[in-house]
Formats: C-alpha cells, structure tokens, sequence
C-alpha cells in the first residue's frame, strides 16, 4: 500500500519514477511533498514549475498545479505565474546546470527582486540527463565526458550566490540528511521572499563513475562525511572542519516582497 505522502501528493499513475538506481532525487522530491504535507497547504493553491533536466522531472510526478518549461526558465515561468496569482504558493524545482548555467541571469535577478517563490535546487554537480557534461557545480579536478582530463573550472556555491543577489532566505540540505532538508524546504516555503534551497544529490551513473566515487551508497556516505551543521562551524576544532561543506540555514531576513510592492504601484496609479 502506498504511503498517505504517495496518496496525497503524488501522481501514482506516473510512478516508480524513472530515475537511475541510487540516484538522489527521489528523496529530495520527497522532502518536497513531505514538506507541504507538513505545511497542510492547499493542493489547488501549489504550483511546481520545473525547467529541463534529470531534477524537472518532479513536476511529472508530483500532484499540484504543475508547469514543465524550458531549459533554464523555470524561474521566469514562476515569476509570471506568481504574478498573476500572488497568494500562489509557487516552488521551482531546478537542478544544478539548469538553475546556474542556462538559468543563473534568472536566478540572480529573482533574487535581487525578492519575489515570493522558492526555488529547490537539486545538485548533484553535473549534467545527467543530457550526458554527463560538466556543470558549474562540478568541483575543479573533476571529471565529466567534456572534462575528460579534468575541470578546470571553479565550481559556484549556490548557497553564496544566491546571498550576494540578495536572496532573503538560503539553506543547504543533502539527499542524506533528509529530515533537515524537509525543514529547511518548509522554512522556504513559508518566507516571503525569495528562498533557495539548495538539496545536494547523488549522481551515481555519470559523476559516480566517471569520478571512480563508487556506489550509490558510498556516494550517499560521502554526504554523510563531508557534510557538517553549519551551526558547529564555530564550536569545532579547525582540523575537524579540514575540506568540510556546510549544510543549514545561510540567509533568513525580511525585505520588502515584490508582488506586494508592484501591488502598492497598482494602487497608486488607479488615482492618476
């Protein structure tokens, strides 16, 4: 029998999934449905916007208002649809390649705006569904079928660009560490502004292999090793922070949203 999460939020004609075995996705779709579970919002007041990747393919599968655009708009997209429906709660599901690369003038601009959408980034630090390319998550030194002799590139940290284009909330969760990526998604959800919620995934058939990482759960234990609470950054000894990521909540604060500061110029002009 499947779960009241499945019954409730998902399209169970569309399922099992078609991602790859051991792939990260899956839990952090999950995370999602748990979250607005959690939240008691109402179906017919969520829309889910994805753009083209492994990641966009949630949108298939997750049972609310559901929109499957282009490479890289899916953040454009939203922001119409939370424009002509501001009491919307609208959440984009992006990967790490079509939010950053394709999609990065669009993220960076809905973060200077502060538009009430939350964008869920799932980064497993390379192009999966198109090849295995190099994205611009995958870390220098890495390899990938356009990095066949390493990435000489220096990876971007979604979480810090975000902040600097003015995000007004920003948090990192991990496929393994899925109760807190719950939380943080709600968290998202429920600020009014524009909040990113970074999910870092597991891509155990193209960076797995091609980076001699392992299986799906070595993959899944590199999360689980390399990942610490950013809120013992300060408590923990400097060698126990030695090539340690972060996972938590990075940016949490209230500016003024931008649906509500377009509506005070609609008012405004009606007595012109």
């Amino acid at each position: 029998m499947p779960s009241r999460i499945i019954e409730n939020n998902f399209r169970s004609d569309r399922l099992p999934h078609i991602w790859c075995p051991g792939c990260g996705h899956g839990i952090l779709m999950r995370s999602i449905a748990q979250a607005i579970e959690e939240l008691n919002l109402d179906k017919d007041k969520v829309c889910v916007v994805s753009g083209i990747g492994c990641s966009s393919r949630a949108s298939g599968y997750l049972d609310f208002n559901t929109l499957h655009t282009t490479h890289g708009r899916a953040i454009p997209f939203a922001t119409g649809v939370k424009f002509a429906n501001p009491n919307m709660h609208v959440i984009v599901v992006t990967g790490d390649g079509d939010c950053t690369a394709i999609g990065g003038n669009h993220l960076i601009h809905a973060c200077r705006r502060n538009i009430d959408i939350t964008t869920i980034v799932f980064n497993n630090n390379i192009y999966g569904m198109t090849g295995g390319q190099y994205s611009p998550t995958t870390n220098t030194n890495d390899f990938a079928t356009t990095a066949p002799y390493g990435n000489i590139d220096k990876p971007f940290d979604i979480c810090e660009l975000s902040k600097g284009a003015g995000a007004t909330f920003v948090a990192r969760g991990t496929a393994y560490h899925a109760k807190q990526m719950i939380e943080y998604i709600k968290k998202g959800i429920s600020h009014k502004g524009f909040s990113v919620v970074e999910g870092m995934s597991i891509c155990p058939t193209y960076y797995g292999r091609k980076n001699k990482k392992g299986s799906a759960v070595a993959l899944m234990n590199l999360l689980k090793d390399n990942y610490v609470d950013v809120a013992l950054k300060d408590k923990l000894p400097k060698e126990k922070l030695e090539n340690k990521n972060f996972y938590g909540i990075f940016m949490d604060i209230d500016m003024p949203e931008y649906t509500k500061e377009y509506e005070k110029i609609i008012e405004r002009v009606k007595w012109l």
